[in-house]
């Protein structure tokens, strides 16, 4: 991947989304909301409150995704990530 996100916006991956409830139903994709946790994958410059591996919480319904090498992506910017795990 060659990817460099710009200024305080970062390239994470979207962590996997349980496909089964509690009670044990079967989600299928369709049904499934899409996580807020992801996985940092790059870094802007001005970024410095996150590392490359953190796994982060974000704000849903943010950011721009996008296709690279066959793997979905979410580049996000700083003010909208809420805490870090």
């Amino acid at each position: 991947m060659n990817f460099k996100p710009l200024g305080k916006r970062v390239l994470v991956e979207r962590t996997e989304v349980e496909s089964k409830t509690a009670s044990g139903i079967i989600l299928v994709d369709s049904a499934k909301e899409k996580p807020n946790t992801a996985e940092v994958k790059a870094i802007g410059s001005e970024v410095t409150e996150l590392n490359v591996g953190d796994t982060i919480v974000f704000e849903q319904y943010r950011g721009t995704e996008f296709t690279l090498d066959g793997q979905d992506y979410l580049v996000l910017e700083v003010e909208n990530i809420i805490g870090v795990m």
